[in-house]
């Protein structure tokens, strides 16, 4: 087994399934795709979850586990987020690869705007997107920008905890849901007395949690986390609407007040074949946006400032970074077509002749600053496909 997923680790793989009934499969640039011939029985992948599960009391009630999650490491193999679960009465693995070294911004080629979090010392920053499209990997490096750039206290809260940090010019504090602490509400009230100055947290599950981080950063304190939100206006959307309707009005105005940024991602093709790379949409929290996320009726108008306050505040659209991946020769017309939420826009942007939607023919046009937003010729071969 373990040859198995050190082979799929070296081809890239970014998950692997291990089903009852099923061959191993891996997800190699975005498609699952067979590793083996040999389809495995109900036994086996039991016997395989018992390997993952660290614990000697959680084996003893294996035939009890519905959901399962853990970590799990090898020499020579690799780290991995490990999801056990029921399907059909017999047991799944699904493994989410965690590379040993902690990426930074410039080897996931993200926007230089990103930096800029490492200059905040309070306030909300969301890393959003659907499931596996790389925002543990981004958290991991904007962790290690302000590891590298500041004198800080940094306490992450994670289930499991996937990138190690080492102590650089801050401390890093990492603790594990279900390990080190009973749930992201006991650990972040915890975190409020541990001196913290920046707390990272895997997820906001419920609206407590969200709760107590906005309270977290109305008290001097910088919160990232994350949400599986597809842009930044219905990133807010949903945090104002998991709160009950009496206490909507409420938050919408914590949250204008607290609210730093709001990084959107999801990984596209390559168009060399070498993996994929992060598109994002960006919005900066400027006294316009703060005023436009305090009014209900106003929301709908932030996509339009996030597009013009480009150039002085380093936001933008994911069609204005799918068209500078596409001029800088990273990805193709068709796949940002494909991933862009309006693609005549980004025919628009880019001056395509009768696009259309269709062929259509495009007058290269040099995307201005592109390079100081973070799009490179190439990369150093990482896909930042961590979840």
């Amino acid at each position: 087994m373990e040859n198995i997923i050190k082979a799929a680790v070296e081809r890239g793989a970014s998950d692997l399934h291990i089903k009852a009934g099923d061959v191993f499969r891996a997800r190699i640039d975005g498609e699952l795709k067979p590793l083996t011939k040999q389809r495995l029985t109900p036994d086996q992948t039991k016997t395989i979850a018992l390997k993952f599960i660290p614990t000697e009391e959680d084996r003893k009630r294996i035939d009890q586990i519905r959901d399962y999650d853990c970590s799990w490491g090898s020499p020579g193999v690799g780290r991995f987020r490990v999801n056990i679960l029921r399907q059909r009465s017999s047991f799944m693995v699904v493994l989410r690869v965690i590379p040993f070294e902690v990426p930074t911004l410039d080897k996931l080629c993200l926007p230089r705007v990103l930096e800029k979090v490492a200059d905040m010392d309070r306030g909300l920053v969301l890393v959003t997107g659907p499931s596996g499209s790389g925002k543990s990997s981004t958290m991991a490096a904007i962790v290690n920008a302000l590891n590298t750039n500041t004198n800080k206290h940094i306490v992450t809260l994670e289930n499991p905890i996937e990138f190690l940090h080492r102590d650089l010019n801050s401390s890093v504090t990492q603790r594990e849901v279900g390990v080190d602490t009973e749930s992201f509400q006991s650990g972040l009230r915890s975190a409020l007395r541990q001196d913290p100055d920046v707390i990272l947290i895997g997820e906001l599950p419920d609206v407590e949690t969200i709760d107590i981080g906005m309270t977290a950063a109305e008290t001097g304190r910088l919160l990232i986390s994350t949400l599986a939100t597809p842009d930044a206006t219905t990133t807010i959307a949903r945090v104002i609407a998991m709160f009950p309707p009496d206490e909507q009005e409420v938050a919408r105005m914590r949250l204008s007040d607290t609210l730093q940024a709001v990084f959107s991602q999801r990984l596209v093709p390559r168009g060399d074949g070498g993996g994929r790379t992060a598109a994002l949409e960006i919005l900066m929290c400027t006294p316009t946006i703060r005023e436009l996320i305090g009014d209900r009726n106003r929301v709908g108008d932030i996509r339009k400032h996030i597009a013009d306050g480009r150039e002085k505040y380093g936001m933008q659209t994911f069609e204005q970074h799918l068209a500078d991946l596409v001029d800088s020769d990273v990805i193709s017309l068709e796949t940002a077509r494909m991933t862009a939420p309006d693609p005549t826009e980004v025919e628009r942007l880019l001056g395509v002749v009768g696009g259309g939607g269709g062929s259509g023919t495009r007058k290269k046009v040099a995307s201005k600053g592109a390079e100081s937003r973070g799009v490179h010729q190439g990369d150093s071969g990482e896909d930042n496909t961590s979840e």
